[in-house]
């Protein structure tokens, strides 16, 4: 094995803030707006990606400039499964 992969288990709007900065970002579940603290993680040159809205979503492309600045762009309409909470699932 060459190296390892860690694995978190918590709430993903928060994103990992231990290893952060990212140079790319991908969320996989739907959220009603970007989470800032995903964007904050998002190191300067930087992309993410994410699905965005509720009953209608969009794929959102944001990238983080050199500078620090933020330009989003939406490129398709998606369907997500939504982004919830661990006590969320737990309840359903």
């Amino acid at each position: 094995m060459v190296g390892s992969l860690p694995l978190c288990d918590h709430y993903g709007r928060l994103g990992w803030e231990e290893f952060a900065a990212y140079d790319a970002i991908h969320v996989g579940a739907a959220a009603p707006g970007i989470p800032e603290a995903l964007i904050e993680q998002l190191k300067p040159g930087g992309r993410m990606v994410i699905p965005v809205g509720t009953l209608f979503q969009d794929l959102r492309v944001v990238d983080k400039m050199p500078d620090g600045s933020v330009r989003m762009r939406s490129e398709t309409s998606v369907r997500y499964v939504p982004l919830t909470s661990k006590d969320s699932q737990l309840r359903a």
